[in-house]
């Protein structure tokens, strides 16, 4: 089902990048259009985790220069049954982390470098869980495309504005109107299909995240800090390239916690509340994947979900 979905998402979205096409230059502008979106869809699907780690100067990590984090994803990857993602790091203070790759055969995860120093190991082990309960769920490949398409639907509809305003033109048909619509509203669209694809599929990723982990108390606990320095705390790169926002674990553009439709993500409280109900229900011991700060079998929990909590940060530097 999820391929299904993401072939209906690819082609809504080619469709809507030929209409937006049709609006400025007619017939010959969506045919271009057509061949612009089939060329970006090819490109995107071998490429989407080099454009989207390049976008954020990721740094490879590996055993040598992150050995304490390297062997956290290790450990998950081994829980979860998934080949070891290549690690990444990029220089950020707002605690953050995202996934891309086109399948788990060579999908990679990142991390930014304030949250390891913002959070836990736990902490740590439970986002980076949901990151690879996103690659396991086959998401990865779709978010990245999603952004890449929404990307170009909106700069073709700077294009309109731009060049498609001649009322004269006869290979526009629809003139002017035309040329708002494709400037407007094609752009919201795949603005919404893009929020949409995100927030139906996190609570997905938390709920299969906390299972990797063993203890979604620490994905609860990491949400809730993620979430403030989100808010508080800017990313440069982010704000350059919005299209990727939904790919974070937390919206990395603005910290909103509207649960509508125009939010990239759903509401944080309403993700922590589930996965506080998920532990009540019995899971709540962890499985041992997390190595850093040498947690054991029955390695403590975190209660708390980093609202006015007294656990001090410590990240797997430590």
């Amino acid at each position: 089902m999820n391929l299904v979905r993401t072939a209906m998402l690819l082609a809504f979205m080619t469709a809507l990048f030929m209409f937006v096409g049709f609006l400025i230059g007619g017939r010959a502008g969506m045919m271009i259009a057509f061949l612009i979106a089939a060329g970006m869809n090819f490109f995107s699907y071998w490429n989407s985790d080099r454009m989207v780690l390049s976008a954020y100067r990721a740094q490879q990590a590996d055993e040598r220069n992150a050995p304490e984090f390297f062997a956290i994803i290790r450990d998950l990857a081994r829980n979860a049954g998934l080949p070891m993602p290549k690690v990444y790091l990029y220089d950020s203070p707002q605690p953050n982390a995202f996934a891309t790759g086109r399948n788990p055969e060579n999908a990679a995860v990142a991390a930014s470098t304030g949250l390891l120093q913002a959070l836990s190991p736990e902490e740590v082990a439970g986002v980076m869980a949901h990151e690879l309960a996103h690659i396991q769920n086959r998401d990865t490949l779709t978010m990245t495309i999603t952004a890449t398409l929404a990307g170009a639907i909106s700069m073709l509809g700077n294009f309109a504005f731009f060049f498609g305003g001649n009322r004269d033109n006869n290979n526009n048909p629809l003139g002017f109107v035309g040329v708002l619509v494709a400037m407007i509203v094609a752009p919201l669209a795949a603005m919404l299909v893009q929020m949409a694809i995100s927030r139906t599929r996190e609570y997905s990723a938390d709920r299969r995240g906390a299972e990797i982990c063993g203890n979604p108390l620490w994905l609860a606990s990491a949400l809730g800090k993620i979430a403030r320095g989100a808010a508080h705390v800017p990313n440069e790169d982010a704000e350059r390239n919005p299209a990727t926002a939904h790919m974070f674990i937390i919206n990395p553009l603005s910290g909103e916690r509207m649960d509508n439709l125009f939010s990239t993500h759903p509401d944080t409280e309403n993700r922590i509340a589930a996965l506080q109900e998920m532990a009540q229900s019995g899971m709540n011991v962890s499985t041992g994947p997390v190595r850093a700060g040498n947690p054991t079998r029955k390695s403590r929990s975190v209660p708390n979900t980093g609202r006015g909590g007294s656990q001090p940060p410590r990240g797997p530097w430590s």
